[in-house]
């Protein structure tokens, strides 16, 4: 939690569920991450975090935008980020996306299927495209390969036919999923770019690009990996492969500019007892619908903070407020909240910036989405 957050919290006591998040600590973030990766132009993964302060922030601050539909690529246009500074990143868009996405200026446009790049030469003719290949996501609390991406034999076939169709095949992408804690997974991806980009090349594609994606994680319960170390491991990576004939590098963060500079404040329901069980149940103000939707699986794990930290801990299962049995948060993760805990405490979720207000119900069992304070 930064300063600028806690007094926030300490002066407006706001009512709960509600994110306050520190626009200056994005900024940082940025900085931070333009001196791990100085060759690499910043993609903002727009879905991360959406408001309008962050993006005229980072809009200032000489970003571009990762956006995964045409209201995405508006809301970078309204915060004053120029089209050309703008890339249609969703590999799975309509017609009418691709029309809208391309009528405001945006020539930049990720695919990975015979049909999408067919809409794409059809709906934005001449545009730049780039396809995305399946990597592995070891090491990703959060992954995406299943859904995304196309093998390197097919890649190759569609940036090939990219050009017979009046495309300029600008070059290739991946994702090692989101929140990734292992730089080998970045070094892996790249090595597999590294052969498919040669091949093309050689087949006289003229490929200028690498997409390196996202993944960047943040600190929750675990550390993880600075941002310097996962700096070094990608361009170690690019050099070994590609040598002093460097592609264009671009990079889609999402998690890593965001998440840390938010927090969620949430009010106790509910504190039970079930029998004999050691295990406390507490039910808080928000839960999965609420917008911890990444909490499924138990796989993001954020720290939680009381005003009754130091004293007395005991097990406790987390679960949110609602009527579905699947609202629970943690279970299995061995959380330990105080013993004194009771209804109408506060609490903090830390690091919640990022995927939580996009993934908010609009008013599951009736209760409102979280309120939002940048400050």
């Amino acid at each position: 939690m930064t300063p600028k957050v806690a007094r926030f919290l300490a002066d407006h006591q706001p009512a709960t569920p509600c994110l306050v998040l520190d626009v200056d600590r994005v900024e940082q973030n940025f900085h931070a991450l333009r001196t791990a990766l100085p060759l690499a132009r910043i993609y903002y993964a727009v879905k991360a975090n959406p408001a309008a302060p962050i993006l005229e922030r980072l809009a200032g601050l000489g970003s571009s935008f990762d956006a995964a539909s045409a209201e995405e690529v508006e809301y970078c246009i309204n915060a004053g980020a120029a089209p050309s500074r703008i890339s249609f990143g969703n590999t799975i868009k309509k017609v009418s996306a691709i029309k809208r996405a391309f009528a405001a200026g945006v020539d930049l446009f990720a695919f990975d299927s015979d049909e999408e790049l067919e809409k794409i030469a059809t709906h934005a003719p001449g545009s730049r495209v780039y396809c995305r290949i399946l990597v592995e996501n070891a090491g990703a609390d959060w992954p995406l390969s299943r859904k995304f991406g196309t093998t390197l034999e097919h890649a190759r076939a569609l940036m090939i036919r990219a050009g017979t169709l009046g495309l300029d095949a600008y070059g290739l992408s991946f994702h090692v999923g989101s929140q990734q804690t292992e730089t080998a997974s970045y070094e892996a991806a790249i090595g597999r770019v590294g052969m498919l980009f040669t091949d093309l090349r050689d087949a006289h594609v003229n490929l200028r690009m690498v997409n390196l994606g996202g993944g960047f994680p943040t600190a929750y319960r675990d550390d993880v990996p600075g941002i310097d170390k996962f700096g070094m491991a990608i361009m170690g990576a690019m050099t070994k492969h590609f040598g002093n004939a460097l592609p264009e590098m671009l990079i889609e963060p999402g998690r890593f500019l965001v998440a840390d500079a938010g927090v969620v404040s949430a009010e106790v329901v509910l504190v039970s007892k079930r029998g004999t069980d050691p295990v406390r149940w507490v039910y808080l103000d928000i839960g999965r619908f609420g917008g911890l939707a990444e909490t499924e699986g138990e796989a993001i794990k954020y720290r939680i903070t009381t005003d009754h930290d130091g004293s007395e801990c005991g097990p406790v299962a987390i679960a949110g407020p609602t009527c579905d049995g699947a609202d629970i948060l943690y279970e299995k993760s061995n959380y330990r909240l105080p013993m004194a805990l009771e209804s109408g405490d506060r609490i903090s979720l830390l690091s919640t910036g990022a995927y939580v207000t996009t993934y908010a119900s609009q008013r599951f069992n009736g209760f409102a989405p979280l309120v939002e304070h940048y400050v």
